[in-house]
């Protein structure tokens, strides 16, 4: 839908770009997101110009995305095969590896996406396996094969030479720790990560990053994830300006809520709740959990789990209409993680968890009720996805003095709920890492 909203051009300080607040509205997401100085390609124009390869591509969340925002995916790499199934269900047209990226050289990608040396590709995106790194898991980060996958993935960006890269991950990447063979590091914060970064930085591109939040973007749903944004060229790519906030300040959008997502939807396709679980969740209301049970069945309804630490949050958890979803996990009735419907006595439904990661209702996903789940709620939501691949575009739309003096982060801006996530504080964080290493070798 063409924007009736003026584009606002602005002036170009010395050592500043100011960002306009110009709109671009999609007929799917009604999401505006800020433009600045510039013009935007067409859709049309951009898919003839934007050639992108996509590794880890699951059930195309963030595919769906970068394809909204006007980019032409050429190749798709997908292992698993419930997902390898999907996209071919909805893309039959785009050429897909069903197999181990590991097994393939860039060389081999590229001749797969119908591209040969010398052929600019724009983007190569993905999320490689995140359990190596999250919170959830032990954490082994580059020493689990799951890890060392996310180092192919760097590979693939040094063989193929994309003018930028698109990394995207969970949170416990920014904490965890990895000891390089025959180093004398420490296994401290980040050490994974600054791994990751000095070889980003040995193949001469640029990275920068922060933890989003997809609610800032237009999805309903609170669901933090690192993006790493990198330019082949070296220029600082900005951190990704949101388009909605909780209250709706600043001239943004207010968060999108569960009962705006699901608006209209009929089909319903749920996991069954467990007999013995579902005479509490009777109990409870939208927006309730597990202490808003009665407190003389408090401990009866959580058994074992009533003795853990901390506010077990996902324990009998109903969602609230007026609010982003909580973030979707591959099943919805793991005690720990329960997503119930705010007031039917049912977990989500796989249709509600399409909308929720802003899959298009005509969206096909192959394989078991569980394996459908497990697509969706490994995902990247198609909004952030979409958000990223018009920034990308925006700023490739930049001069060379532009790019040079846009700015990089807005102090004002809330990308996620955590402090210290951005590259700036890692940046400063590694620093000091190497100054404490050069001190003990010294002595």
């Amino acid at each position: 839908m063409k924007s009736n909203l003026p584009r606002i051009v602005t002036s170009i300080p010395k050592g500043k770009l100011i960002v306009g607040e110009a709109a671009l509205q999609m007929d799917f997401f009604d999401v505006i997101f800020p433009r600045a100085a510039c013009v935007l390609p067409s859709i049309t124009t951009a898919k003839n110009r934007y050639n992108v390869i996509s590794l880890f591509s699951g059930a195309m969340g963030l595919d769906n995305g970068i394809e909204k925002a006007g980019m032409n995916i050429r190749l798709c790499v997908e292992f698993q095969h419930a997902m390898a199934e999907t996209i071919r269900a909805n893309k039959p047209d785009i050429p897909l590896i069903e197999d181990d990226v590991r097994n393939y050289s860039g060389m081999d990608l590229l001749q797969r996406a119908g591209l040969k040396k010398g052929d600019e590709v724009f983007l190569v995106c993905g999320g490689p396996p995140c359990q190596a790194f999250s919170t959830a898991g032990k954490r082994l980060g580059f020493d689990d094969d799951r890890g060392n996958v996310f180092l192919k993935y760097l590979d693939v960006i040094g063989e193929i030479r994309p003018k930028y890269f698109l990394l995207e991950n969970v949170r416990g990447l920014l904490s965890a720790s990895y000891v390089p063979p025959n180093s004398d590091r420490k296994p401290e914060k980040g050490t994974a990560l600054l791994f990751a970064l000095e070889k980003i930085k040995s193949m001469g591109y640029s990275a920068t990053f922060t933890l989003y939040d997809s609610a800032n973007y237009g999805v309903p749903q609170k669901r933090e994830r690192v993006i790493i944004l990198g330019s082949r060229d070296g220029y600082k790519i900005p951190l990704i300006p949101p388009t909605h906030s909780e209250t709706g300040k600043r001239g943004l959008k207010k968060w999108r809520t569960f009962r705006s997502a699901i608006a209209g939807l009929k089909k319903c396709t749920a996991a069954p709740i467990p007999k013995k679980r579902l005479p509490y969740f009777k109990m409870l209301g939208p927006g309730q959990y597990w202490k808003n049970l009665p407190q003389s069945v408090q401990q009866e309804a959580m058994g074992k789990s009533y003795l853990l630490p901390g506010g077990k949050t996902g324990f009998y958890r109903r969602l609230a209409w007026d609010e982003p979803a909580p973030t979707l996990v591959t099943c919805p009735t793991m005690p720990a993680t329960d997503l119930m419907h705010p007031t039917e006595d049912r977990a989500l439904s796989i249709e509600e968890y399409a909308r929720i990661q802003m899959f298009p209702d005509q969206w096909v996903f192959k394989g078991s009720i569980a394996d459908i789940y497990k697509q969706i709620g490994n995902a990247v939501p198609v909004g952030l996805g979409y958000a990223a691949a018009r920034h990308l575009m925006w700023f490739d739309s930049l001069s060379d003095n532009q790019k040079n003096s846009v700015q990089l982060i807005d102090p004002n801006a809330v990308y996620s709920r955590y402090l210290k996530t951005n590259y700036v504080y890692f940046e400063k964080l590694f620093e000091q890492q190497k100054k404490t290493e050069g001190r003990v070798h010294h002595e």
